[in-house]
């Protein structure tokens, strides 16, 4: 990881993969870790994790500072916001599951909702990320960033850079994504037909 020491954005409006970016990211996760009994909501559940973190982006617009604990990519993108994520769906499901399968969906929900800020860390802008938040306040980007930060507002979707950052998040993540989709589910066909 490298420490974000450029507080500069590249524009106002950008900060962040698009939010179905990351709802196929967190479908992802579930299709390969939701226990089979729960796979279906789980990935719904996963998605919602997985866009859950943008929610600091009203943040924006209450006049909280970017850089700050509670600023956009802050404690919200934490793997310790993850974990409670965690252990929040865990203990609405418990009752529902059995004891190795309530394990399985916490795994899913925590990685489904750290993978939020792992694909903000591989974006061109921002501040990084604040993976130990809030122990520690260093915002991070990973050494490569190929992917190309995407408008917070709805009218920046609708412009040709807009379209540039979906067509590369769909060679980044959409396509790799889909690709452990399909991964998963022909790995659980043919063990059905074995079994």
């Amino acid at each position: 990881m490298v420490f974000c020491g450029n507080r500069t954005l590249v524009d106002n409006d950008s900060a962040m993969p698009t939010i179905f970016t990351h709802a196929i990211a967190g479908a992802a996760v579930a299709q390969v870790l939701a226990p089979s009994s729960v796979r279906r909501g789980m990935t719904w559940t996963a998605a919602a994790c997985a866009m859950l973190p943008d929610a600091d982006a009203v943040g924006f617009w209450m006049g909280v500072p970017y850089f700050s604990l509670f600023g956009h990519r802050g404690i919200t993108h934490s793997l310790t916001f993850a974990g409670v994520a965690a252990l929040g769906i865990a203990a609405v499901v418990r009752n529902r599951v059995g004891s190795h399968d309530l394990l399985r969906i916490a795994a899913c929900i925590f990685l489904a909702t750290a993978s939020h800020g792992f694909l903000d860390a591989f974006t061109n802008g921002g501040l990084g990320v604040a993976f130990f938040s809030p122990f520690i306040l260093t915002r991070y980007f990973f050494p490569v960033r190929p992917i190309l930060v995407s408008s917070i507002s709805v009218r920046g979707f609708f412009t040709g850079r807009g379209a540039a950052v979906v067509a590369n998040e769909m060679i980044w993540v959409w396509c790799p994504a889909i690709m452990i989709i399909l991964a998963a589910w022909y790995v659980r066909n043919r063990n059905a037909q074995r079994a």
